[in-house]
């Protein structure tokens, strides 16, 4: 007992630096009195730097044949050294399910001696889990670049959600650091199991076939490392978009570079990791996903990188205040969802509620936008006439100084309680 807790200090340890581990768009049921449900509340725990872990995650093993620099797990750095039998893994999931501490397994591993035999035991992990325990919880796995089709068709069966980890933006990014791997690889089983995606779907609308088993009902996801290589922001946008497109991908999710090696061609073990702008990334990919936003939009050679000291989305109002202020109670939706201050379900709200009668500026605050920063982009019914052009640096300039002061006073209010 005392062996299987220290590989499990080592291996969850290990499992940190990936990010990709979230559980939505599964809706696996319990059924036949097995154990565990997806499309149930789960156990949430935190980690240290506050972000929200659900699942039980781990690494198989943090043995690897690889040596990227960028990874804590590369063969020639002198870290302790784990492997749990499938067993193991299966035991340890079931035992924190049944103590109510985990709703799922995230599983990723080191590669050891060849990709499919990894891969093979990451497979018979889930399928235990899956026939012989029973469990109808969340399983998110990793796969293994360079697996075989045949080991991948069979995992898409009892994982939720698979993921192929794209390392760096680019694929120069990707050649200085990990010069054994390449896009291509990570291409390769994002495609193979796309295609497989979509013929158990044709499969199902035909109804030929009476009953279609789930195959990656979560769908896939990938991971970048931001900030071990010089990829601008738009670069790194430009391929987040790529990849959205051609791999039809859930998530792409964008991991500040934590510096864990002396090697001269990464950031110095001194600097703090790029949180802001793993945000600021972050921002501008929901705005591509949710909000109609082109990346050309949000990045081009004009403006690479993103503001710091505002978000996205009032980056790109600034830039194109000749779009407004708009009307309102006219504004299609497209267009409101654009105005900084509104999201999707105030946008609705918006659009429904003025079949009723025009909306007045008290109106739009009970439905629950950020006025304060809204204002300067839109009309409404009682807003008065404004003959000056507007200026983006003066509305920055009131928009920065209106977050400050809610930011200090919310921070005094605080201080109060004590």
């Amino acid at each position: 007992m005392e062996r299987i807790r220290e590989k499990l200090n080592i291996l969850a340890d290990a499992a940190k630096y990936d990010v990709s581990c979230a559980s939505s768009g599964s809706d696996r049921k319990n059924e036949n009195k097995g154990i565990g449900n997806s499309s149930n509340g789960i156990c949430h725990t935190y980690t240290e730097d506050g972000r929200c872990v659900s699942l039980l995650k781990i690494l198989l093993t943090n043995h690897c044949i690889y040596d990227c620099a960028f990874c804590v797990s590369r063969s020639s750095n002198d870290v302790k050294r784990a492997a749990f039998t499938v067993d193991e893994v299966v035991e340890l999931t079931m035992g924190f399910y049944r103590r109510n501490y985990i709703e799922g397994l995230f599983l990723s591993s080191g590669i050891f001696k060849n990709a499919d035999f990894t891969m093979e035991r990451l497979l018979r992990i889930v399928k235990k889990l899956r026939l012989e325990e029973r469990f109808n919880g969340y399983i998110h796995l990793k796969t293994i670049p360079g697996a075989s089709p045949e080991l991948l068709q069979e995992a898409g069966l009892y994982a939720d959600r698979m993921s192929i980890n794209l390392e760096m933006p680019t694929e120069a990014g990707l050649k200085l650091l990990a010069p054994e791997k390449s896009h291509e690889e990570v291409k390769k089983p994002l495609g193979f199991i796309q295609n497989t995606i979509t013929q158990y779907k044709d499969e199902k609308k035909t109804g030929l076939i009476k009953r279609v088993p789930k195959f990656v009902p979560a769908g896939q996801s990938t991971q970048m490392v931001i900030g071990a290589t010089p990829e601008s922001d738009m670069e790194i946008m430009y391929s987040a978009d790529k990849y959205y497109k051609d791999f039809s991908l859930k998530r792409v999710y964008y991991s500040g570079y934590i510096p864990i090696s002396h090697d001269t061609r990464m950031p110095a073990i001194g600097s703090q990791p790029p949180l802001l702008r793993e945000n600021r990334l972050y921002q501008s990919d929901w705005l591509m996903r949710f909000y109609g936003f082109n990346v050309k939009e949000l990045l081009n050679t004009k403006n690479p990188h993103l503001d710091t000291d505002i978000d996205p989305k009032l980056s790109w109002a600034l830039r194109n205040l000749e779009q407004f202020p708009i009307d309102i109670n006219t504004a299609d939706y497209r267009m409101i969802l654009r105005v900084p201050g509104i999201g999707v379900g105030s946008a609705n709200k918006i659009v429904q509620a003025r079949r009723f009668g025009r909306l007045r500026s008290d109106q739009l605050q009970k439905i629950g936008i950020a006025y304060n920063r809204a204002r300067h982009f839109i009309r409404c019914a009682d807003s008065p006439f404004i003959l000056n052009e507007p200026d983006s640096l003066h509305i920055k300039g009131l928009i920065l100084a209106e977050s400050n002061s809610k930011y200090l006073k919310t921070a005094q209010n605080q201080l109060s309680l004590f």
